[in-house]
């Protein structure tokens, strides 16, 4: 009876309601009617009752959006069809019941997280499965157990069990041959058949049924007949299964077999005019990107070209496992060819074995997928989030590096104070400025008694302080020098070069800049001038200098702002520029006439006289000739005897703006097929070695002129080889960082031989990183030679068709972690040149070498006024044996009273460091822009000094940075992640820093603000990274009190200063989270072990901003320096907060961080890494359809794919 009201109710709801009131009735909250219709449903026994009620269900779920889908399987709904479906398979068979039956269940089944799970335990899988092989010509009950049978297949168990149950065998039956009829079945069953075929088990049955050639031949069948393209959908379901198949090795095999290669790419060529058919190109660009035969990078060892023998090596770590294979590359003695390695490391052996391809049988796998953990890597435990000062070290230990602190006990009782007001010193300076050193022997323990740099005396002149620099920096080198050439090799001799220029007019026209402050007469004793032409003879061997008339400052200026107009005063040098009594010749660098070629004999004749701008007067730091003297002292490992122009002449910013490159459509597409061309059609491809640093003794391979010279053979150059591919076109291979086998990212070389207007393609084919800001906008740098002769000297932006991409050259295992199956990345760009006979330099970024800062220093000393206290100490050797520079700025007191004395040796400390990381030039530019200010002569610069005390490491890593390397030092460690326990031989610079960081903590001085500047390579602008408990435990599950929690946030006040006045810097991007990946870089090992609450790393971007005044801009030196002089003016802001009485500004900050936290909360974190000092990119992925991630989910990675070119190539929204 209560079975007949229900049947009567439904009827009743159906036919006298309106549908869709009915309907909501039925489907509201709280609301009995479905559990009704259910119960009546699971009830039934009459066929024709549960035919009705399922009707019921289809319309009433039919309209809804989903939302009454979800009602009905909370409600039980799938259960209670399967447990139907099972029940009519054991009675005689009633086709319109299994039609309504599974085209209910394929509604239901998308919504359903655990439908696949519950039809395999009930057994209704296998009753579809056997109503589809009893049905294959009943097209009307075969579609809808199609579309279940697609849900099925996305469980993975499912999958393989419907495998084993011959259902691939029988989907293939179903989608061919090729048929226009029932196309809407066709799609299904491809859907099906391609969810199916994800199973790597499944894969192999599609192989070993030699189905592949089938599927390629019917692809090909569709793409002829398909020619208005209305089964798009057919031909994208057909790639899918190939895709899939080609997921495994074996399957990739049979897809080159089958000539997939060459099917694929003609197609997709024809596609190409079509930008509808953007998916199946994109599709196709995957397949045969995934099947591109793995190629071997063309080197005899990933380890790097160069090889620096350690003093002793660690019994753990990358270090001794590089140091158990055999020895590759050269050594910093040994220039001669080795043989091949027995053990091969530019693909290991295990690299080409066949992956584990097992499936995984799990019946939770939807639940594993859903589960986000939270991040790892986050530090949890509050031991460690509560910064303690622990003296690791006795202070009897720490006490030789009082000697770097002279300011704390300075007394200036010897100093005439009113005698300094009138721009004069005297000798009793000495104590104060800097003062004497010599070179430790290596390997360095601690500070050796002569570790203070020379500049003791406070010199009366500009030119005299040069000249002091010079000497320090020409003292003999701990290893013994190259012995020199005969004359009649070298046609530059030092001793040869001569002056023409008039010593006169180069002081008249050493005028300085309306930033600097004069300190230099304009008349000499006659013998002064003889002393300062000899000591200027020293600095070029091969030039001969000439002024063409005097620039005065403001001629100086305008030739800086005013762009096209040639500099007014220049010089005259030859090419090529070589260091004079270094054996090693300058090799194929500049074309027919820019230099000697490999191992021609005799002397040449002088060669070409440039005329070059004298950026000594357009740039306040640089002069060339101090340069160059500068490079002379510095020590590389290939024992570089060549100066690059772009050094030489120096960089004037440019003043016209340089925007993030537009994206053109399509442009990745275009060289992925380029590329895959070359397996298409191999005859067009040159394969031509033209540069190859493991041919030492002749790296330029001379050809008859039809391709371009290369050369990396100078101070922080980074190529290591260059092959032609293309009459057009060069795969550039960069090298690894010394002592290490991988760390590719910087890149700085020289190219000559160009063809004007010519367009160029370069390919640096072993990038490491899985994406760039060559995908988003950054241009590489280039610098022309014949440009900076006519008077623009600068780096500009350069390259089109730029994109940074997954490519086919296999990453070894042993540089890959372990991990297996890695693939190189490929930076390409494209470039014309502009100019006849030109020397051209293209770089990752801007570069800053070791002897630039050395210049700068020297000139700093420049600028120095009697009331700034200037110091420059050598901290330490590196173990390349070059020194490494401390320098302390502050303010002279205004006399030597005890109050003056006082209020001197008690300002606070700021400690600020730079270039840990060589490939992070942006640091060092940063750097350059704060040393600047801190010695201007602005009344700000001035309060600045007075209110700090600056120590100043401003090159951690100069080793790295001569050698070109992108990451380490010569140690092949990076120096980053040695902070907790560093090694007095093998990472002295960071020692010896952080020794001064313990002895300020001993003394009850440490810094109140400590920061490390850093470069960025994947996200914009500038920001900072800080450490917080509040902000730590907010992110993780750790279960704090609220006395864990209690924190000073002042933390928060110098990057909230600079989020107002510095327009590059980006407050969004900063991230106050200490973690575990990060607990021995500087920044986590001051705030812990020192117990400086403001500890930062500060990075700035290598692309440009998206916020702020420079938005859409690609950042330069200008903005960077900015950058550097506004962390200064943050700083006075900061002392005048912290003085204020009131503590407004906490409580602004205590808002802010709640804001702050509150945002964080709602969206998933991706700020930490493993690998970097830098978040995961948050940009969108340019991988799409065009890259074989594997690494992506399966479900993800179809998602993805869907429309594949809005990620790929419009990426006009996208956002850091």
């Amino acid at each position: 009876m209560a079975y007949c009201y229900t049947r009567s109710y439904c009827h009743s709801v159906i036919s006298l309601d309106p549908p869709e009131k009915s309907g909501k009735e039925v489907m509201s909250k709280g609301s009995s009617g479905m559990e009704v219709i259910l119960a009546s449903l699971e009830n039934s026994r009459d066929v024709q009752t549960t035919l009705n009620i399922l009707y019921i269900l289809s319309e009433l779920l039919t309209v809804g959006r989903g939302r009454r889908v979800g009602v009905f399987v909370s409600k039980g709904g799938t259960g209670i069809l399967f447990q139907i479906l099972i029940t009519a398979s054991k009675e005689p068979p009633s086709e319109e019941l299994m039609l309504q039956l599974h085209s209910l269940l394929a509604k239901v089944g998308p919504k359903d997280r655990k439908f696949g799970v519950k039809a395999r335990l009930s057994g209704a899988m296998n009753v579809t499965v056997n109503l589809l092989k009893q049905n294959l010509q009943n097209t009307k009950l075969l579609l809808p157990c199609l579309q279940v049978l697609r849900v099925y297949s996305a469980n993975s168990v499912n999958a393989i069990s419907l495998g084993k149950n011959g259902v691939v065998e029988l989907m293939f039956k179903i989608v061919t041959p090729y048929s226009k009829k029932n196309t809407s079945l066709l799609k299904v069953a491809l859907d099906a058949l391609g969810a199916l075929l994800k199973s790597k088990t499944n894969a192999r049955r599609a192989v070993d049924g030699g189905h592949v050639p089938v599927m390629l031949a019917l692809y090909l069948d569709w793409h002829r007949n398909d020619t208005r393209h209305r089964h798009m959908l057919i031909r994208k379901g057909l790639l899918v299964c190939l895709r899939n198949i080609t997921n495994i090795k074996l399957g990739r095999k049979a897809f080159i077999e089958a000539d997939g290669m060459r099917v694929l790419y003609n197609t997709s060529t024809e596609c190409l005019p079509v930008r509808t058919l953007d998916p199946l190109v994109n599709t196709s660009s995957l397949i045969m990107r995934k099947c591109f035969p793995k190629n071997r990078l063309p080197l005899p060892t990933i380890k790097s070209a160069f090889h620096y023998q350690l003093p002793h090596i660690p019994a753990v770590g990358p270090l001794a496992q590089l140091y158990s294979q055999p020895p590759g590359g050269r050594t910093s003695q040994q220039h001669s060819n080795k043989p091949l390695k027995k053990v091969d490391d530019v693909v290991d052996e295990s690299d080409d074995n066949d992956e584990t391809e097992a499936d995984t049988d799990t019946e939770n796998e939807e639940d594993e997928k859903d589960h986000h953990t939270p991040n790892d890597d986050i530090e949890t435990d509050l031991n460690k989030l509560h910064p303690k000062k622990s003296p690791s070290r006795p202070f009897e230990e720490l006490r030789v590096y009082e000697r770097f602190f002279l300011e704390l006990s300075e007394d200036f009782q010897g100093y005439n104070f009113e005698c300094s007001k009138s721009a004069c010193t005297t000798s009793s300076s000495a104590s104060y400025s800097s003062s004497a050193s010599t070179r430790s022997p290596r390997p360095i323990i601690v500070p050796t008694a002569q570790a203070l740099s020379p500049k003791h005396v406070h010199m009366p002149s500009c030119q005299e302080d040069c000249n002091s620099i010079k000497e320090q920096h020409t003292q003999p080198s701990p290893t013994p020098s190259t012995p020199t050439l005969p004359a009649p090799l070298t046609p530059l001799e030092l001793d040869t070069i001569h002056l023409s220029k008039d010593q006169h007019q180069k002081e008249e026209a050493h005028i300085p800049t309306p930033d600097r402050h004069t300190m230099s007469s304009l008349t000499r004793p006659s013998s002064e001038e003889q002393m300062i032409d000899q000591e200027l003879a020293h600095a070029l061997e091969h030039a001969a200098l000439e002024d063409e008339g005097a620039l005065n400052a403001e001629d100086g200026v305008k030739c800086i702002r005013q762009e096209g107009s040639p500099v007014n005063t220049r010089r005259h040098i030859q090419s090529p520029l070589l260091l004079g009594g270094i054996s090693t010749r300058r090799v194929g660098g500049g074309g027919s006439n820019w230099g000697s070629d490999c191992g021609s004999e005799g002397a040449e004749d002088e060669g070409p006289v440039l005329e070059v701008p004298d950026t000594a007067l357009l740039l306040p730091l640089h002069d060339p000739d101090i340069y160059v003297e500068m490079v002379k002292g510095t020590h590389s490992v290939p024992h570089y005897a060549e100066v690059a122009y772009p050094d030489y002449f120096g960089h004037v910013a440019p003043t016209f703006r340089e925007p993030l490159l537009e994206r053109v459509y399509g442009v990745q597409r275009a060289k992925i097929f380029q590329d895959i061309e070359r397996l298409i059609h191999p005859n067009d491809i040159l394969d031509k070695v033209v540069y190859d640093l493991d041919i030492p003794s002749c790296p330029v391979i001379e050809d008859n002129g039809e391709s371009l010279k290369f050369n990396s053979q100078f101070e922080s150059g980074n190529l290591r080889k260059a092959v032609q591919v293309r009459k057009f076109e060069y795969d550039l291979v960069l090298n690894s960082d010394i002592n290490s086998n991988h760390y590719h990212q910087w890149f700085y070389f020289e190219v000559s031989g160009m063809r004007v207007g010519t367009t160029y393609r370069f390919n640096i084919i072993n990038c490491e990183k899985s994406n760039s800001q060559f995908n988003y906008g950054m241009q590489v740098l280039m610098y022309s030679v014949q440009e900076a002769i006519s008077g623009r000297p600068r780096w500009v932006r350069t390259g089109t068709d730029i994109c940074y991409y997954k490519n086919h050259f296999a990453r070894s295992s042993i540089a890959a972690g372990g991990q297996k199956g890695k693939s190189y990345y490929t930076l390409t760009f494209s470039t014309s040149f502009s100019h006849k006979d030109d020397v051209c330099y293209f770089a990752y970024h801007y570069p800053y070498t070791f002897s630039t800062l050395k210049m700068h220093l020297s000139k700093l000393e420049e600028l120095r006024t009697p009331q700034i206290y200037l110091r420059q100490d050598v901290l330490c050797q590196t173990l390349g044996g070059n020194s490494c520079p401390l320098l302390t700025i502050t303010a002279m007191p205004e006399s030597n009273s005890n109050d003056h004395i006082c209020q001197f040796r008690n300002r606070p400390l700021i400690f600020l460091t730079a270039r840990v990381h060589p490939g992070e030039t942006n640091a060092s530019w940063v750097m350059k822009g704060t040393l600047e200010f801190l010695m201007g002569t602005s009344p700000l610069a001035a309060s600045l000094r007075e209110a700090y005390i600056f120590k100043i490491v401003p090159m951690l890593n100069p080793d790295g940075v001569v050698n070109g390397n992108h990451r380490c030092s010569l140690s092949g460690e990076d120096l980053n992640r040695q902070w907790q326990s560093p090694n007095p031989e093998l990472h002295p610079t960071i020692y010896h820093t952080k020794s001064l960081l313990q002895y300020l903590t001993q003394i009850q001085r440490a810094p109140l603000v400590f920061c490390d500047y850093h470069g960025h390579s994947r996200k914009k602008n500038v920001f900072m990274y800080g450490c917080s408990v509040k902000e730590t435990v907010w992110q993780s599950t750790i279960s704090a009190t609220s006395s864990d929690l209690q924190e000073d946030l002042g933390y928060r006040a110098l990057p909230k200063i600079l989020s107002h006045i510095a327009p590059a810097f980006s407050m969004a991007s900063c991230s106050f989270v200490v973690e575990r990946s990060k607990e021995s870089t500087a920044r986590v090992v001051v705030w812990r072990e020192i117990g400086v609450q403001r500890s930062y790393t500060m990075e700035s971007t290598l692309c440009g901003c998206d916020q702020g005044k420079y938005k859409g801009l690609q950042i330069g030196t200008r903005e960077l320096e900015e950058m550097g002089a506004q962390f200064c003016m943050a700083l006075l802001r900061l002392k005048r907060m912290t003085g204020l009485r009131n503590h407004q500004h906490l409580l602004d900050l205590e808002s802010d961080i709640i804001g702050n936290q509150s945002k964080v909360v709602s969206s998933c974190s991706t700020t930490y890494v493993l690998e970097e000092d830098e978040p995961s990119f948050l940009e969108a992925i340019d991988y799409s359809a065009e890259s074989n991630d594997e690494d992506v989910e399966p479900e993800n990675e179809h998602a993805v794919h869907d429309n594949p070119d809005q990620l790929s190539d419009s990426e006009t929204n996208h956002r850091d």
